[in-house]
C-alpha cells in the first residue's frame, strides 16, 4: 500500500495517475475529497483530512509500505517551524507507530551548501526531522518548478511579462512536476533501496530568466520579456496578496540563497537530470494556459 499526499496539487494528481497505471494500490489523504476526479475516487482508498492531524496520519498509515510526503504551502503561517515541522510531528509519530518502511518527500537544493534560506532551511530541517525515526527516506531536492509559471499566466497573456526576484542573468535549473512525479512514482514503487538520501531533479539544461522569456516569446507567437524586481519590492507584492509576515520573509529568503547560487550547487548528472525542456513545457502546458486566460470573456 502507498499513500499519497496533497493527493489534488500539481504533483500528487500526477503520481496517483503514474501509480494507478502501474497498478498499485493506492490510499490518498485528501482535505477536500470532492477535488478528486471520480476516477481516482473509484480506484483508490480515501482518508478524508489534512495529513498534519495525528489521527487522519495514524489511520492513513495502518498498513502502509511507502508514503508520498509534501507539506502543503500555509501562506498564512506564523512562523516556517509550524508550517513544515510542527504539520509533519504527527506524521513521523505515526511512520514510526505504523511501521512505514519508506518515505519518499518533496524538498529542496541546498543541504550543506547554505545556512539561512527561508523556505528552504525549513524544508531541509524536515527532512532531519522524518530521516530521525529511522525510516528509509528520499528527499526529493528541487530547484524550482517550471510550473510556477502558471502563475504568471494571466500577465503573461496580458502584458507579455513575467517577474521576481530570481537574477535575470543567472544559469539555473528547473524541472517540470510530471519528471517530480515521474521521479517519485520510481522510489515509490521500488522496495529494495534503505537508508537516508536526497535524489536531486534538475530538469535537463540550465537556463536563465531572460532565456526562458525568449522560449516562451518564440513558443507563444509573441514578445515575452522577464522583469526582475527588488526584495522589498517582491516581499510587498507577498504581502499585499495576503501572505504572512512570516512566510513573505522566508520566500524572499529563499530567492535571495538561489541568487546566492544555492540551485547550481548540486552536480548536473544523468540520474539527476529528468527528460522535459522547458520549450517542451511550454507548448505543452504553458501555451494552454495562456491562451485560455485569452479565451475568457
Amino acid at each position: 500500500m502507498i499513500v499519497v499526499t496533497a493527493p489534488t496539487g500539481q504533483i500528487g494528481r500526477q503520481l496517483i495517475d503514474l501509480l494507478l497505471s502501474a497498478g498499485e494500490p493506492v490510499r490518498v489523504i485528501a482535505r477536500d475529497p470532492s477535488r478528486l476526479s471520480p476516477q481516482v475516487r473509484a480506484r483508490v482508498e480515501v482518508v478524508a483530512g489534512s495529513h498534519g492531524d495525528r489521527d487522519v496520519v495514524d489511520r492513513a498509515f495502518t498498513g502502509a509500505d511507502a508514503v508520498f510526503w509534501l507539506v502543503p504551502p500555509d501562506y498564512r503561517t506564523e512562523s516556517l517551524a509550524a508550517a513544515y515541522l510542527d504539520f509533519t510531528r504527527p506524521a513521523c509519530e505515526a511512520i514510526v507507530a505504523r511501521g512505514v518502511r519508506r518515505v519518499v518527500g518533496v524538498s529542496a537544493l541546498g543541504r550543506g551548501v547554505t545556512g539561512k534560506a527561508g523556505l528552504v532551511s525549513a524544508s531541509l530541517a524536515m527532512d532531519d526531522l522524518i530521516a530521525s525515526t529511522g525510516v528509509a527516506y528520499r528527499a526529493l531536492a528541487m530547484p524550482s518548478f517550471m510550473d510556477n509559471l502558471l502563475r504568471d499566466a494571466e500577465s503573461i497573456a496580458g502584458r507579455g511579462v513575467f517577474s521576481g526576484m530570481a537574477l535575470g542573468d543567472r544559469k539555473v535549473p528547473a524541472c517540470a512536476t510530471r519528471d517530480i512525479a515521474a521521479v517519485a512514482a520510481g522510489l515509490l514503487r521500488d522496495t529494495t533501496w534503505t537508508g537516508n538520501e536526497d535524489v536531486p531533479v534538475l530538469g535537463p539544461e540550465d537556463l536563465t530568466m531572460h532565456e526562458m522569456a525568449r522560449i516562451m516569446s518564440e513558443v507563444l507567437g509573441r514578445p515575452v520579456r522577464y522583469e526582475e524586481v527588488p526584495a522589498e519590492t517582491f516581499r510587498a507584492g507577498l504581502l499585499a496578496h495576503g501572505m504572512s509576515a512570516a512566510m513573505a520573509e522566508g520566500m524572499v529568503e529563499m530567492m535571495a540563497a538561489k541568487n546566492a547560487g544555492l540551485d547550481n550547487a548540486a552536480p548536473r548528472t544523468p540520474g539527476s537530470s529528468t527528460p522535459t525542456t522547458f520549450r517542451q513545457w511550454c507548448e505543452e502546458v504553458l501555451k494552454p494556459a495562456v491562451e485560455g486566460v485569452g479565451a475568457r470573456p
